[in-house]
């Protein structure tokens, strides 16, 4: 099965036009199908462009066939805080919307504050859940309750400047992230690190030995400032001091991944659909100056996953149509449509029709999915990013060195970890 979970990532991009106008002209309008009664459901998500076309072109008019009573209303909408915080104050009111795609890091802290509403009474529920991907599943566990269904997951990869690879006398890159970093600092390369958030920065941490929490998530202390993370974070910051860590990590506004095409770095991470974006003739220059490899391992997991959870929100009156929708979008069919938008499957029967040609820059995509860890599934997993953050931000700049900073993040992360 690692090897379907490792084919998962991706039939990719290749897709399906643009726009996202709705197929459902003016659904209040709609009262009667059939002669039956219809109920409309709102369907809150965060589907870019191409994600939008395909929903509500192929997949929103697909269900309603097949369940005439029942209509969708798809609301784009911008993933961001303040989606997060309109999500909470709605569902603590209970006005949220039927169904919602959510990041799967908010799904504990939705759960945990008794803002979803549980699965596991659904009719066929433990069915649903023995198709879709376990890990993923499980971010929406909490006391003996499921609340969420994995619709979709996507990770990082490493990608590298070909030309710089060979000026260095480099076929491919090194295979390990210690020899990548002393390789930059060697050859007075630049890296392109997105940002210093959890999301940007744990794969470098893990590949060069160091962790965050303990296994079961309940303790920061002995492990984000243990000797090899505090060794990995050093050797990051002193890269950053000598100006071969680009500036974006702190600005945030840099085209890191131009910049690799361009040569002007050595690397960044970015997800597949950086690829899957461009047109055949812009990919094909793309892959000729760049080349895609998974995060390499350290003494443990290395690529971080995310993706989104389908959740039903509290209060919901209308609960067996949003969980006729959720089984329907967590399919096989469901999926394998989203898949052409670069989305990975978590239904295991759409992983196993996928299939990705050898000479696939997914291939690097692939691999990474095998050696995936989780950002921990805690009820307050943002405040924890926000000290983590801060902490890094810290150190970057020099006000506090690397153990004293990764110290008071371990120990507020406790904390948090425990009173929250």
């Amino acid at each position: 099965m690692a090897s379907r979970w490792a084919s998962l990532l991706l039939l990719l991009v290749w897709t399906a036009g643009c726009g996202s106008q709705s197929v459902i002209s003016d659904p209040k309008n709609v009262q009667m199908l059939h002669g039956n009664e219809t109920t409309e459901i709102t369907f809150w998500h965060t589907y870019n462009d191409k994600e939008t076309w395909l929903l509500d072109q192929e997949l929103i008019p697909a269900f309603e066939r097949e369940n005439p009573a029942i209509r969708v209303r798809s609301i784009n909408l911008a993933n961001n805080n303040e989606l997060k915080n309109n999500l909470i104050v709605r569902a603590s009111s209970n006005r949220g919307p039927d169904v919602v795609r959510m990041d799967i890091s908010w799904v504990p802290e939705f759960s945990c504050k008794g803002l979803l509403e549980p699965l596991n009474g659904f009719s066929g529920f433990e069915n649903i859940q023995n198709t879709l991907h376990r890990k993923t599943m499980s971010v929406g566990f909490y006391q003996n309750q499921y609340y969420s269904l994995p619709l979709n997951l996507y990770t990082t990869a490493l990608i590298f400047n070909r030309e710089l690879l060979e000026r260095a006398g480099y076929s491919e890159p090194p295979g390990t992230m210690e020899e990548v970093l002393e390789l930059a600092r060697k050859q007075r390369y630049t890296i392109g690190l997105g940002g210093l958030e959890a999301w940007d920065t744990l794969p470098y941490l893990y590949s060069l030995g160091g962790a965050f929490m303990n296994g079961d998530f309940s303790k920061a202390s002995g492990f984000l400032n243990s000797k090899e993370t505090i060794r990995a974070v050093e050797q990051l910051a002193s890269l950053y001091r000598d100006g071969q860590i680009d500036i974006s990590v702190l600005i945030n506004n840099v085209d890191n991944w131009a910049g690799v095409r361009s040569g002007e770095l050595l690397m960044t991470d970015e997800a597949p659909w950086f690829y899957g974006l461009l047109n055949p003739a812009d990919l094909d220059r793309a892959l000729q100056q760049s080349l895609p490899v998974p995060f390499p391992r350290s003494n443990g997991l290395a690529s971080i996953i995310g993706g989104e959870n389908l959740v039903i929100m509290k209060g919901n009156k209308k609960r067996d149509e949003a969980w006729a929708f959720m089984k329907w979008m967590t399919g096989k069919d469901a999926q394998l449509v989203m898949s052409r938008a670069g989305l990975i499957p978590t239904n295991r029967e759409a992983v196993d029709a996928l299939t990705v040609g050898r000479e696939s820059y997914l291939n690097a995509y692939l691999e990474s999915m095998n050696n995936t860890f989780l950002r921990p599934p805690v009820k307050n997993w943002s405040k924890i990013d926000e000290v983590y953050t801060m902490y890094l931000r810290k150190i970057f700049l020099g006000e506090l060195t690397v153990k004293d900073g990764l110290d008071q993040a371990a120990s507020e992360i406790d904390d948090l970890l425990v009173h929250f």
